[in-house]
């Protein structure tokens, strides 16, 4: 069992004090964004072996597991994070697996510098995700039904918000989304802009359920991406529940802190609240044009105390243990990779003392008990 010492990454949108908070560290003054726990190459956790990437590559099989060789390749399948919004995060959808290696296959053809600015795909893997508040958790996910999104529009009282209204109501679903998120990302950026304005100004006076785009728009004026969140449902998590964004879910997340969990992957196609690049037509032909709700899920409680957060795929599994004072130990032992992460109280795990913020790397198939009072989230594979 290796303990981890794991990179902050320092992105403008982070929280100042949320990560701080959870570690008992001095805030720094500093944006701490995102805190990650894997080994992923762009920011590997670092343990007394070595980074944990090189760890596993010198012993995968060990490392692993032969049934996660097997399924995953060589590589730890998911990437572990906490996720301290402090801002709103760019909106954005991750492709399939499918359009993955097409759209890597197709920018590696044509040559696409991998750190190319308008380069889309990082690497042939798709990237679901599953966000667990642990804080209340402000976020957009999903489209909300067109004709609560005209009604929505037409309570603002924005004259130049009519048009995309009545596209809304013209329609079926699917097409009135495409075409008026269509109409947003290519508009003329100058009567967008105009546009937005008058939207912040009329949200930020009516407040309720328009105070979320509020805020949005005062992180970013004038962002077409305004516009495109309003399309959206916003769902504020609970501690202790999550959302799961599979792909082609635009979303984004706006205030909170929670723990995250992915596949091993970085693509992202965005489609507002953000000077990164937008590649509209990219952005369309990955992006799923269905309303449907939040989808909020809870966790399900194991026999053995267990609490799994359920999810459609099978390189991550997230769950939760709740241990109450004085409750017996619990064997976590299993044939596949772990990490541990603690956010609350005292625990052992192993040999290891874990206070909130600090975790571990279990390789697969290690004797693992874990005792204490606290809570713990287990991050593994299905296998």
């Amino acid at each position: 069992m290796d303990r981890l010492d794991n990179t902050v990454r320092p992105y403008a949108w982070g929280s100042t004090t949320a990560i701080p908070a959870l570690l008992g560290t001095e805030p720094t003054g500093e944006p701490q964004a995102e805190m990650w726990m894997g080994a992923h190459p762009g920011a590997p956790s670092r343990t007394a072996r070595g980074t944990l990437d090189a760890v596993i590559a010198a012993a995968p099989e060990q490392e692993l597991g032969t049934a996660t060789v097997t399924r995953f390749g060589p590589r730890l399948p998911f990437l572990l994070k906490i996720l301290a919004a402090g801002a709103p995060l760019s909106l954005q959808v991750h492709p399939d697996l499918e359009q993955a290696r097409e759209g890597y296959d197709d920018e590696e053809r044509r040559g696409v510098p991998a750190d190319a600015p308008h380069r889309n795909y990082k690497d042939a893997n798709h990237k679901p995700e599953l966000i667990c508040a642990l804080t209340e958790f402000d976020g957009l996910c999903g489209f909300r039904a067109p004709a609560g999104t005209a009604a929505l529009l037409d309570g603002l009282g924005v004259p130049s918000l009519k048009p995309y209204a009545d596209l809304l109501r013209a329609h079926p679903e699917d097409a009135a989304l495409r075409e008026v998120l269509t109409a947003v990302l290519t508009a003329d950026p100058d009567g967008m802009s105009r546009t937005v304005t008058e939207t912040a100004a009329a949200c930020a006076r009516l407040g309720g359920v328009y105070a979320p785009y509020a805020d949005i728009a005062h992180h970013y004026p004038g962002d077409p991406g305004v516009l495109a969140a309003l399309l959206l449902n916003h769902v504020r998590l609970q501690p202790g529940e999550a959302l799961y964004l599979g792909a082609g879910v635009p979303h984004a997340y706006l205030n909170g802190l929670g723990v995250e969990i992915m596949a091993n992957s970085d693509n992202v196609l965005r489609c507002g609240l953000t000077p990164k690049h937008v590649d509209v037509p990219e952005l369309l032909r990955v992006v799923r044009f269905r309303p449907a709700g939040p989808g909020v899920l809870r966790p399900e409680a194991a026999p053995d105390g267990e609490e799994v957060y359920e999810t459609p795929i099978d390189e991550f599994r997230l769950s939760r243990h709740v241990l109450p004072e004085g409750a017996p130990a619990r064997d976590l032992t299993r044939p596949a990779p772990q990490i541990l992460l603690c956010t609350a109280g005292t625990v052992r795990a192993g040999g290891q003392e874990l206070t909130p913020g600090a975790s571990v790397f279990v390789p697969a198939g290690e004797k693992t008990e874990l005792s204490g009072t606290g809570t713990v989230f287990r991050a593994t594979v299905r296998v």
